[in-house]
């Protein structure tokens, strides 16, 4: 299992591939070549050996998505993990977690206000009020 949470944090004077690298290397799962093909998939490639101190929102959000599937968990919790893309980033981002739910059979939790992925992205929607999960109609 693996999670993003809304706003990840990353040492900022690593790179993105230093930042991932260093978390690879807890569990030792996977190679560095991973790694890179994770940015590649993430549209990071290019960044990856800029200072996340110079990334933009949009680039951590990224990046913080490229930490959560570069493991290729079986469970992926996702907290609003479309905040801060732009456009594109947005399809592919929704493309990348269609593909991985259809062809890799990966669960995946998301959290979102964003009703135009909660639509394009759930099989099933719950809804949290006052403290109570309900099936959302």
């Amino acid at each position: 299992m693996s999670a993003l949470i809304e706003e990840p944090g990353f040492l900022p004077n690593l790179t993105g591939y230093q930042n991932l690298e260093l978390l690879a290397s807890i569990r030792r799962k996977i190679t560095k070549e991973d790694i890179l093909d994770t940015l590649r998939t993430v549209r990071l490639f290019e960044d990856r050996n800029k200072k996340t101190k110079h990334y933009s929102l949009g680039m951590k959000k990224k990046l913080g998505i490229a930490q959560a599937i570069m493991e290729k968990p079986e469970i992926i919790l996702l907290d609003e993990p479309m905040n801060a893309l732009d456009k594109k980033s947005v399809e592919d981002m929704r493309n990348l977690f269609l593909n991985l739910a259809k062809d890799e059979k990966v669960t995946i939790v998301i959290a979102s206000h964003n009703l135009e992925d909660i639509n394009l992205l759930c099989d099933r929607v719950y809804q949290l009020n006052n403290g109570q999960l309900s099936k959302a109609n």
